[in-house]
């Protein structure tokens, strides 16, 4: 048995009112709420009140709202298309809403449901396209949690798109009607004039949507595939950003990293073709130059491709040789920053990364670049005082201590390891120089490492976090008992 449609008591309708006069009745602290929330609108907003607090009277005067210095009388509302009451008093209220009423306006009295003809939704604004989400005033709180789950969803850009739109409808007319038409709109509104808008270009956002116009005519050729490269962050879903799930929910098809979770993954759109395509120690399921030709074969293909990385695409991500494939191939693309590990990895331990006094630089490297014969730069950088986040490094992170030790960093300078940095699973290890080899060993530690080195260090947090001399010491007691043995 179907289950039953559950049934609107509030119908909800986008009523006009640009040059029309929206009138508020009271001069408190609710009729200045609803002000604001009319000032998003073209509407000539009216004030009634013979007593007003200072902030409405600020408003009004910064916004350009007519007061009327009176007390109410039902005259006053007259010609109005939409009244609210906001006196906070009932009775008044009351004999608004019945004024209103008698004079054919619909009228909202704030926080009395039983005398309203409407209700006011939460509003996301991207004008000219809205989004009104009600709850017929069950449950205004919950409104509001949804307009910001929205909000964040839409393009701050998106109401210029739709002008932008608009500017187009009739030269679109020109083309055949059904899929023809309805490839371009959606092309127009996730493709290349939606991407170039948002990096801020209207000039050319319209010329590529002429681009497209000429592609979409009889004999024009086919649409253009596009790839995006993601920054993924560090692993925990919230840390990525609007831009990148904006992407994902737009992806035809996604490549992932072997370091991506699940759950970031699954933000993507549900119908998008999911590739597996990471790289981790011993286990490479594609090459390089395997996952290049694959990114120009879809996107010359007129695919919406993301290639989804752990971190940020642009440290220690192999995106210099994705970017000149592309560019090789004409191929059109982007890069969208995440949250790179290190930063994570600082943010569980509260640890700061430059400190006033201590140290003003900080350096991004992989344990893997000490095993040549020479010293890299950003060895002699830490033994002047840099940070120093090493990624990857815990099978090698006897070399990284012994090296620096070697080159005159102290023994004793702090160190902060992080397991899974921001996710829930993390572990956190704090300790010095002297105990960073102890890491080699840690057969417990299978999820990716990150390792901050220098004085900076000192100033985290290490609450959580156990200490490496602990593992250090059973490493040293067990060795013992084996000799002895």
């Amino acid at each position: 048995m179907p289950h039953a449609v559950a049934k609107l008591n509030a119908f909800p309708i986008f009523l006009k009112v640009e040059g029309r006069a929206v009138t508020i009745v009271g001069g408190g602290d609710e009729a200045l709420a609803k002000a604001r929330l009319l000032a998003q609108s073209s509407a000539e907003i009216r004030i009634i009140a013979d007593e007003i607090e200072p902030q409405l009277r600020d408003w009004i005067a910064a916004n350009g709202a007519l007061r009327v210095h009176a007390a109410y009388d039902a005259s006053l509302i007259e010609g109005s298309v939409m009244v609210f009451a906001a006196t906070g008093d009932e009775a008044l209220d009351r004999s608004v809403s019945d004024d209103a009423r008698r004079l054919g306006i619909v009228v909202n009295a704030v926080d009395r449901p039983e005398l309203c003809d409407f209700f006011t939704p939460a509003l996301v604004n991207r004008a000219p396209v809205a989004v009104a989400v009600g709850t017929e005033g069950a449950g205004p709180v919950l409104a509001q949690m949804i307009r910001a789950r929205i909000d964040r969803m839409l393009s701050p850009n998106l109401g210029a798109l739709a002008t932008l739109a608009a500017s187009f409808r009739e030269t679109v007319e020109s083309l055949p009607k059904g899929v023809v038409r309805r490839s371009f709109w959606r092309e127009f509104f996730e493709g290349a004039p939606a991407r170039t808008l948002d990096n801020g270009s209207l000039a050319e956002a319209h010329d590529a949507a002429t681009e497209m116009l000429l592609r979409s005519a009889p004999g024009g050729g086919h649409g253009a595939g596009h790839v995006a490269l993601v920054g993924a962050g560090p692993g925990a879903e919230d840390l990525l950003t609007l831009r990148a799930h904006r992407l994902l929910m737009e992806a035809d098809v996604i490549l992932y990293d072997a370091l991506v979770p699940e759950a970031v993954i699954s933000m993507g759109r549900r119908d998008a073709e999911r590739l597996p395509v990471g790289k981790r120690k011993g286990c490479h399921s594609k090459t390089q130059s395997e996952i290049n030709g694959l990114l120009v074969e879809l996107a010359l293909a007129g695919k919406r491709v993301v290639r989804l990385k752990s971190g940020d695409p642009l440290v220690f991500g192999r995106a210099g040789e994705e970017m000149q494939a592309m560019r090789d191939a004409g191929v059109s693309y982007e890069v969208v920053p995440g949250v790179t590990s290190a930063f994570a990895a600082a943010a569980d331990f509260e640890l700061p990364l430059t400190l006033r006094g201590v140290t003003s630089s900080m350096v991004f490297t992989t344990g893997h670049d000490l095993k040549g014969g020479s010293l890299p730069d950003w060895a002699r950088l830490a033994i002047t005082g840099a940070t120093v986040a090493v990624y990857m490094g815990r099978s090698v992170a006897a070399d990284v201590a012994g090296r620096l030790i070697e080159a005159g960093l102290s023994p004793d300078t702090a160190v902060a390891v992080v397991e899974n940095a921001s996710l829930k699973s993390r572990r956190r290890f704090h300790g010095t120089l002297a105990d960073l080899p102890s890491l080699e060993g840690r057969s417990d530690l299978d999820g990716p490492v990150m390792t901050i080195i220098g004085d900076a260090v000192a100033g985290a947090n290490f609450e959580r976090s156990e200490p490496l001399s602990a593992h250090r010491q059973e490493v040293a007691a067990a060795a013992r008992e084996g000799q002895r043995a």
